[in-house]
């Protein structure tokens, strides 16, 4: 049985593997069912000892409730796998986020996303390649996504957002942004059509073992994934195996292979992946051409892929006659 939003937020607040809190969807029908969860009753359920809970049924409810009312006040979402607004993408992965947390908006179904990864520590030049190529992304319609985290992260959304859309998937709740110091690039991000996304309740900290999780889902939600620049123990390496365990594209850019900071980049360079300099390899990899879109006054030139269906096309037509008609208007 699919519960109520409370009894999921409240399952979601259980320190068990997320296919564990799918199957306690499919048999918890009520709060007092959930209240009488007991270690021995969850390890009948799950099939494994579970020797204790950190938190009383009765106490992760009422979270929940506060969860349910922060959602509310904020405008935000909580998206199960049913929620048609659930990457599909995503759905498709190993061991799927059971929610989602979003604050702002996910892209079009149809809009494919790009993952750009690497060091806290960059280089001058891996530094500028992040925000020159999330740039020529956006600018082609691609949204851009990555963790907010110091350096490559950072760079990446910047580059990304003077041009289109991008998105972070914090190892925190949606309401905990770290470092704090990026608190207003989260903002300008959701001001500019942006998103936030975690698999975290509101109000839960960032821990060690949340940012390889974390990682799993910034690959899922992508068609590629970019390593910018990696040392030989880079978090983004992580992020690069998750990948290809997912069977996504995986790149590193030439601005990052040199030197102790791009030793990791360098090996996956040896082990095959293809070394790009910019977002129109990619394209190419993945048989789409560009072509320039028709200018709008008031908008910058920009990229788009040449439409790949009659239906494209015509959406393709429509979004050029709005532009334009946009644009007559502010004459």
């Amino acid at each position: 049985m699919i519960p109520d939003m409370l009894l999921r937020l409240a399952i979601n607040r259980l320190t068990v593997r997320p296919s564990e809190k799918q199957t306690l969807e499919e048999l918890v029908d009520s709060e007092e069912f959930f209240r009488a969860l007991t270690p021995a009753l969850l390890s009948q359920i799950l099939g494994r000892p579970i020797a204790r809970m950190e938190s009383r049924p009765d106490d992760l409810l009422r979270r929940a409730e506060r969860d349910l009312s922060f959602l509310r006040a904020r405008g935000c979402h909580a998206l199960s796998l049913y929620d048609r607004r659930y990457p599909a993408a995503l759905q498709e992965i190993y061991d799927p986020p059971y929610l989602l947390y979003l604050r702002g908006e996910l892209p079009a179904i149809d809009r494919p996303m790009v993952a750009l990864v690497g060091t806290r520590d960059p280089g001058a030049s891996a530094a500028i390649a992040a925000r020159t190529l999330a740039g020529e992304f956006a600018r082609s319609g691609v949204a851009v996504v990555s963790g907010l985290a110091r350096g490559i992260d950072v760079e990446a959304h910047l580059g990304a957002m003077e041009h289109g859309i991008t998105g972070a998937v914090l190892a925190s709740g949606v309401d905990l942004i770290t470092p704090s110091a990026h608190r207003g690039v989260a903002a300008r991000m959701l001001d500019r059509g942006g998103f936030l996304l975690s698999e975290y309740a509101p109000g839960v900290p960032p821990v060690k073992y949340h940012f390889p999780a974390r990682n799993r889902i910034i690959s899922g939600l992508s068609r590629a994934v970019i390593v910018l620049q990696a040392p030989a123990k880079s978090g983004a390496l992580i992020t690069a195996d998750y990948a290809l365990d997912q069977g996504r594209d995986l790149f590193v850019h030439r601005a990052g292979i040199e030197g102790a900071r791009g030793a990791g980049s360098a090996a996956l360079a040896a082990d095959g992946a293809p070394i790009i300099d910019s977002a129109s390899e990619v394209f190419r990899e993945w048989g789409i051409e560009m072509t320039r879109d028709v200018r709008a006054p008031g908008h910058a030139d920009r990229c788009v892929p040449e439409p790949r269906s009659a239906e494209e096309a015509a959406r393709r037509r429509i979004e050029l006659v709005r532009l334009s008609i946009s644009g007559e208007a502010s004459r």
